[in-house]
């Protein structure tokens, strides 16, 4: 019991924000993405999809199964879900039918939001009332936004317009 106290009392200690202190380094990857200032690959001009994105949503239907990916630029693949795996397979009367999707979205949806990720890009092109629409409609009912926010490029001299960053307060 003793020895409990000591951790959590040593736990509080590095917890605490010191006086005096006016920066803080924030040592997550994706922070910079979140802020919308990291760099993301641009691509061609002449490439039909395109490389602007952070992270891209990937729907990958097969016979029996679908997987749903979340890919990275750069690291690829960071959420996976699919009707293969046992824990949702069990629960399913069809491993691809409209209600597989309807509930494959919802889990994917859940996942992201567990990893922090809210936004995505999406190339998707589905059919009015499709397997695929319903799958997007869940994502945006679940709160994933299926868009990318414009990335903030640096103010050069010449520029004519100098638009607000989101995190500075002019009030």
């Amino acid at each position: 019991m003793a020895s409990s106290k000591r951790i959590y009392h040593k736990i509080q200690e590095l917890h605490k924000a010191t006086e005096g202190v006016r920066c803080m380094v924030n040592r997550n990857p994706r922070n910079l993405e979140r802020l919308r200032i990291a760099y993301r690959t641009e691509g061609y001009h002449l490439e039909r999809t395109g490389r602007n994105f952070w992270h891209k949503l990937e729907l990958i239907p097969s016979n029996k199964y679908v997987t749903a990916k979340l890919n990275h630029f750069q690291n690829g693949t960071v959420v996976e879900t699919s009707t293969s795996e046992w824990a949702i397979k069990q629960h399913l009367f069809k491993a691809n039918d409209t209600s597989a999707y309807v509930n494959l979205a919802k889990i994917f949806a859940a996942r992201c939001m567990e990893a922090g990720l809210t936004e995505m890009r999406c190339d998707l092109q589905p059919k009015k009332d499709g397997k695929v629409d319903k799958f997007l409609q869940t994502l945006r009912e679940s709160g994933i936004l299926l868009e990318e926010p414009a990335r903030i490029k640096p103010i050069q001299p010449w520029d004519m317009l100098r638009p607000e960053k989101p995190w500075e307060v002019t009030e």
